[in-house]
């Protein structure tokens, strides 16, 4: 019988990281939650890209770009690993497209290189190229002359905060 349990328990676990359900709310250019079919919210933390935060340029307009590419659809979410915030970090594909890569194609996200080595070697070389074309186009963020990556006006904000 412990058996049994131990392997039921382990089928589970192996699709742990496979989630499926609705998008129901946008928190910014990277962050979704996503109501299962047992009505359990999700936050999750789109992979391999780091969007504008609320407060910089391109803020509401990258939160808006993925609102229109998943709120209130069907999506499938790999998510292999928990941040700190206990969100699942994940790669979300809605309708065939995959909308991490979409974030970044739009100008609406930076290609996450601190992180790319979580990624597959094919989705690396993709999100890189989308940066770059983005980037050469001048789309989205990449049209403001000096575009501040969200990693360094994260650590501008923590520097000015009185502790």
């Amino acid at each position: 019988m412990g058996a049994a349990i131990l392997f039921v328990a382990g089928i589970e676990t192996s699709n742990a990281d496979e989630l499926t359900g609705r998008i129901v709310s946008i928190a910014d250019g990277d962050t979704v939650t996503l109501l299962d079919a047992n009505l359990r919210q999700h936050k999750l933390r789109l992979s391999g890209i780091d969007a504008p935060e609320k407060r910089q340029p391109f803020g509401n307009r990258s939160r808006l770009h993925l609102g229109a590419l998943v709120f209130g659809r069907q999506v499938t979410a790999e998510c292999p690993k928990t941040d700190r915030y206990k969100r699942a970090v994940c790669r979300i594909e809605v309708d065939g497209i995959d909308a991490n890569l979409a974030q970044v194609e739009a100008g609406m996200a930076w290609h996450y290189k601190a992180y790319s080595r979580e990624q597959s070697p094919a989705d690396r070389r993709r999100y890189a190229k989308a940066e770059d074309r983005a980037r050469d186009a001048r789309q989205g963020l990449w049209a403001d002359r000096a575009p501040m990556a969200p990693w360094d006006f994260r650590k501008a904000r923590r520097k000015n905060t009185p502790r």
